[in-house]
C-alpha cells in the first residue's frame, strides 16, 4: 500500500477515459503540481475531483428538495372515456397493482421510490463518514459507491414511461395522457442524484486509512 499524501502519488488516472498516466515533474520554484490534459482524450486532469465533498453535498441537498414535490404532485394525467384521473407515483404503483400488472407495478415501485431514497441515503452516509474520516469497512463503502453509480439511471424508468405514454395515447377524449407538474421534479431528482454520484470521490474514503498508515509507519 502506497502511504503519504495523494499528492506525492506519481500517477493519475483521467476521470473520462480511464487512462492511468505519470504525473508530470514538477518544474523549478513550482509549489503547487498544475493540472495537465490527458494524453489519449485530451480533457483536463486532476488529481482528485476538484470540491467533491462540497458539490455532492449541494446535490443531495436539492435532490432532497425536489424529492417530496415529485411525489406529492401528480406525475400525469390520463384521460379514458371523458373520465381524467391524476396519478402520483405511488396511486400509479397502487393502479397498476389492482389493474393486475403487479410486475410491471414492482419495477416501478423499486426504480421510482426504492431506489431513489436508497441513492439519497447511502450518498449521505458516504459523504459524513468521509467528512468524519471514518475508518469503518472502507471496502464495503467503496462498493456501495460503485451500486450507487451503476443502478442510478435506472431511476428513469418511470419517467420513460410517462413519455412514452403522451408519445402514444392522443385520442383526444376517448384516451389522452399528459404530464404533469410532478414528472418535473422526479426526473429532477433522478438527475441530482446521479451528478452527485458523479461528483463523489471514491477515493476520499480511502484516506484516513492513508492517514493511519502513514502515522504508523513513521512511528516505526
Amino acid at each position: 500500500m502506497a502511504h503519504g499524501s495523494p499528492i506525492d502519488w506519481p500517477h493519475v488516472q483521467c476521470s473520462v477515459c480511464r487512462l492511468v498516466m505519470r504525473v508530470p515533474a514538477l518544474r523549478r520554484g513550482t509549489v503547487r503540481q498544475p493540472n495537465f490534459c490527458c494524453a489519449r482524450c485530451g480533457a483536463t486532469v486532476h488529481r482528485r475531483k476538484p470540491d467533491s465533498l462540497a458539490r455532492t453535498t449541494a446535490f443531495l441537498l436539492a435532490a432532497v428538495f425536489c424529492y417530496f414535490p415529485a411525489n406529492l404532485y401528480p406525475i400525469m394525467q390520463a384521460t379514458s372515456l371523458g373520465r381524467a384521473q391524476e396519478d402520483t407515483i405511488v396511486t400509479g404503483v397502487v393502479y397498476l397493482f389492482e389493474s393486475g400488472m403487479w410486475p410491471l407495478a414492482a419495477i416501478v415501485f423499486v426504480a421510482s421510490v426504492v431506489v431513489p431514497v436508497a441513492k439519497i441515503v447511502s450518498l449521505a452516509g458516504l459523504v459524513l463518514s468521509v467528512r468524519w474520516k471514518s475508518r469503518w469497512r472502507p471496502r464495503d463503502r467503496a462498493a456501495t459507491y460503485r451500486i450507487v453509480e451503476l443502478i442510478g439511471r435506472w431511476s428513469m424508468v418511470d419517467v420513460y414511461v410517462v413519455t412514452i405514454l403522451v408519445a402514444l395515447v392522443h385520442m383526444g377524449t376517448l384516451a389522452n395522457v399528459e404530464v404533469r407538474f410532478g414528472a418535473a421534479f422526479f426526473a429532477a431528482v433522478v438527475v441530482l442524484t446521479i451528478l452527485a454520484a458523479e461528483s463523489f470521490d471514491p477515493r476520499l474514503i480511502w484516506d484516513a486509512l492513508e492517514e493511519r498508515d502513514g502515522r504508523e509507519a513513521r512511528a516505526r
